[in-house]
Order: structure tokens, then sequence, then C-alpha cells
């Protein structure tokens, strides 16, 4: 028996046929299309997923589920997708809509969330029991698993770790409120923190590797400055790795996994944030000497959300 998971995406969809290890057997992919009414992305997602599942060989009597990650919230419960602005989706009846193109079970949940659930069956939190998937990218999302499952709350909101209140009444967040983790802890996090630090000190690393246009600064630019040792890049750097233990300390306080795992575009910058958060990490413990969660880095990548997603039930 195989599966198929749907990676959806602001820009383009991509899915696979899965096997129960984990390991993808076939991809397909189409661009998002926004301008089309809800039912015919649902089509078009449908005819991509039948072409895919042809050309891995396998049948439709093969086929066990399908499963759906979505940059939104989504009530597993219902298979009703509430918010997802990304793809102008709101309350939209996903697995009913699709269910008229397969007659298969049909599972649906937030893009971090299968993202943690795949790192949890074929990455790198593979045989442990709990772990909490935290990715930092242009915002932060996150996927909670707990004895093999995806843990999404009553609602659908049970891993939206991005919006944690870090600070009370501090950045506004995309959101409506302020003081969200993504505002601290994000690419567009650092971004902002770096043009304001820019403003005071023009004379930075970060203004040189941006050929003199604080336009043009990235996350990236921010972490080669300070591993440069550039001063105003490291004040960047610390503050947004002092955010990011502080918020693993709180999820600890409550949730107390064995491993958090790290994944997004930020993530990228590889040993260098690694080496910085578990250093930090302990600071903030409330029992010293009892053992920590590991925290590593995520492993699987683009295909992390095809995986997740065909591994949901």
């Amino acid at each position: 028996m195989v599966r198929i998971g749907i990676d959806v995406g602001g820009t383009g969809i991509q899915m696979g046929v899965v096997d129960p290890e984990g390991r993808i057997l076939q991809k397909g992919g189409i661009v998002t299309r926004t301008d089309l009414p809800f039912p015919e992305q649902v089509a078009q997602m449908a005819a991509c997923a039948k072409d895919t599942l042809q050309r891995s060989g396998h049948t439709l009597e093969e086929l066990e589920s399908i499963g759906a990650g979505v940059p939104g919230v989504a009530d597993y419960r219902t298979g009703v997708i509430p918010f997802c602005t990304n793809l102008g989706w709101h309350n939209v009846p996903f697995r009913e809509e699709f269910q008229k193109h397969f007659a298969k079970p049909i599972y649906i949940d937030n893009d971090a969330t299968v993202a943690g659930l795949a790192e949890s069956v074929a990455g790198v939190s593979a045989g442990t029991s709990s772990s909490v998937f935290i990715t930092l990218g242009t915002g932060v999302g996150g996927g909670i698993v707990i004895g093999g499952r995806v843990w999404s709350g009553a609602h659908g909101v049970g891993s939206e770790i991005g919006h944690m209140t870090l600070e009370l009444d501090g950045e506004p967040c995309t959101c409506g409120n302020r003081g969200c983790l993504e505002r601290y802890c994000s690419a567009t996090a650092i971004i902002r923190m770096a043009r304001e630090q820019l403003q005071k000190h023009p004379d930075s690393l970060i203004m040189t590797l941006c050929d003199g246009d604080p336009a043009r600064v990235e996350a990236k630019t921010v972490f080669d400055a300070a591993r440069e040792g550039d001063p105003t890049a490291l004040k960047v750097f610390r503050r947004f790795i002092s955010c990011l233990a502080q918020a693993i300390n709180s999820i600890t306080a409550l949730l107390d996994p064995e491993i958090f795992v790290l994944g997004g575009g930020v993530s990228k910058a590889g040993s260098f944030l690694l080496d910085a958060v578990r250093a930090e990490v302990p600071r903030y413990a409330l029992y010293k000497m009892l053992p920590l969660p590991r925290i590593e880095l995520a492993r699987l990548g683009a295909d992390a959300g095809i995986i997740g997603a065909a591994m949901l039930q």
C-alpha cells in the first residue's frame, strides 16, 4: 500500500507517492492558481495526484489515503480549512471537495505540523517518543508529535508556536496581536532588527555585504557578518538566539519533549545557529540538574511536507 502527500504552497503545490517507511516513490507538482475558484483548485490537485500515482506504477486499489499540509489553520476532524490566507481560503471544505475525485480517506493539517511528523517518521527525530518541530522562515511555525501522532489541539491551532506571546505589548504582528514569537525569531524579524541597527551603525559589515543598500539585507547577510565578528550583526544574532531559547524553554516547561527540531530557511545557518541555541537554552532551564531536550537541525528539507502529509492519519 502507498499514500499520497500534498504540500500546498502559496506559489507551488508539490506532491508525492510515499511508501509506509516514508520514502518518496514518485513526485509531481503544479503551479498554485489562486485566481481559480476553490473547487477548480482542488480539481487540479486531484488530477495531478492521479497522474503522479499512475507514473509511480501503483493503482487506486493500492492507495491507502491522501494527506495535505497547508500554510494555515486546518481542522483535521472536519476536513475544513478555516483560514489559509496565501490561497484565499476561508472555511473551505477541503476533505469533502477532494473526495469528489478520490473515494479515499483525506487528511489535512498545518504545513509545519506535517513537516514535524515527517522528521519523526523518517528524519532526525525518528525513534523518539515526543518531538517539537520549529520552522524558522519568513514566519515561525511549529509541529508537535507525541507518541507518533501529531498534536494540533482542540481547534487546530495547538502548534502555532509562532504566535506564542514572547513580549507583552511588543512588536506588532501580522496576526493582529503584539509581541508574538514570530516577530523576533523569523527571517523577517532578523531583517527588521538589522535595518533598525543599521540606522545607528551604518559602518557595520552588514552594510558592506548588502552593497550599501539596507533593502537588500537578508537573514543570511546578518549571520555572515556575525560569523566575522561584526558587533552590530552579533547584537541582532544574540537577540534572535535569546528569544528562540526562551521559547524553547517555555515549550519545555509545558511539554518536556524528547527533542526539538529546527527547520526552515534560517536553519541553513547550520552549526553556527545550532551551537548558539544549545549554549543559550540552559540559561533559562527551570531544573538545572535535569536533562534538557536534545536540539537538532531538520534533515528532510523540502521533502518533509510531502512525507509528513502522507503520514497523516
